[in-house]
C-alpha cells in the first residue's frame, strides 16, 4: 500500500517513517510537515493510506480530512486522546496515541491492509445495461443515457445518439442504474445527473431537453446535482 506520513514534529515523523520501513506491505511515497503540503502532494501522488497527525499549524488533520471528497484510508497519529470519538466519526481505520509502540502501529497497519485487500477484491459494477427493444437486446452505456421518460407501460430512453422505447416501468429500469449517477426528478422522469448543464427554477436542462422537477423531489435533486451528495433517508 502506498502511504504518506504527515506530522509537524520531526522526531515523530522520523519514528513513524522507521516503522513504515519495517513493514513489507507498506510503500512510503512521501512525508509532509503539515496539511497544506499533504494537499499539494496528493494532487501529484496517489496514496492508499495516510498516517495523519491532528494538531498541526494552519489546518488540523481533522479539518483536512473533512474537506477531502474521496479520501484514502487514514490512521490518525496524535498525542491527544480526546479526538478519538471524532476520528471514528470520520471512519478512520485506527487512532494511535503517541508515543506509539511498534506492536500497536503494526496492528493498525495490518487492519488497514486487510481493509485494502477486501476493497480491491470487490468486483466493479458494470457500467452498462441491456434493454429489450422489439426482439433485440441492445447494450446501452450508463454515461450515454441523458434521461428516461415514463410512457404508460413503456419507458423512452433518450441517449446521446438515439431513442429507445422499452416495455418496462420507470421504477424497474431505474433500479438497474447506479443511484450515485441517476435520480428520479419527477414521477415521469429519471435523469443522468452528469448530463445536467443548467438548473432554472423547477427545470433541468440537458442539452436541448428541458426536464421538470416535482416540488417534493426538488431539494434532493438539487443537492445531488450541485453537491454530488446522496441525501440520507
Amino acid at each position: 500500500m502506498r502511504c504518506i506520513i504527515t506530522d509537524d514534529e520531526p522526531f515523530a515523523l522520523k519514528g513513524i517513517k522507521s516503522y513504515v520501513e519495517k513493514i513489507d506491505f507498506l510503500q512510503l511515497v512521501g512525508t509532509c510537515e503539515d496539511a497544506l503540503q499533504l494537499n499539494s502532494l496528493l494532487k501529484q501522488q496517489p496514496a492508499d493510506l495516510l498516517f495523519l497527525d491532528i494538531e498541526m499549524p494552519l489546518l488540523s488533520g481533522i479539518d483536512f480530512l473533512q474537506q477531502l471528497i474521496n479520501p484514502p484510508m487514514v490512521v490518525f497519529t496524535t498525542a491527544y486522546e480526546h479526538y478519538a470519538l471524532k476520528g471514528y466519526e470520520l471512519n478512520v481505520v485506527d487512532y494511535l496515541v503517541k508515543p506509539i509502540p511498534f506492536e500497536r502501529f503494526l496492528k493498525a497497519a495490518n487492519k488497514a491492509y486487510d481493509l485494502f485487500r477486501s476493497q480491491s477484491q470487490v468486483t466493479p459494477e458494470p457500467d452498462f445495461l441491456f434493454v429489450k427493444v422489439d426482439d433485440k437486446l441492445i447494450r446501452v452505456e450508463h454515461d450515454a443515457i441523458l434521461y428516461m421518460e415514463a410512457r404508460e407501460n413503456y419507458v423512452m430512453i433518450y441517449t446521446t445518439t438515439q431513442k429507445l422505447l422499452v416495455h418496462i416501468t420507470l421504477k424497474s429500469i431505474a433500479e438497474q442504474l447506479p443511484a450515485s449517477q441517476f435520480i428520479q426528478c419527477h414521477k415521469s422522469y429519471v435523469v443522468n445527473t452528469r448530463a445536467v448543464v443548467q438548473v432554472e427554477g423547477n427545470v433541468l436542462f440537458l442539452g436541448n431537453a428541458h426536464i421538470p422537477m416535482s416540488k417534493i423531489l426538488r431539494d434532493e435533486v438539487i443537492n445531488r446535482i450541485v453537491n454530488n451528495r446522496l441525501v440520507k433517508k
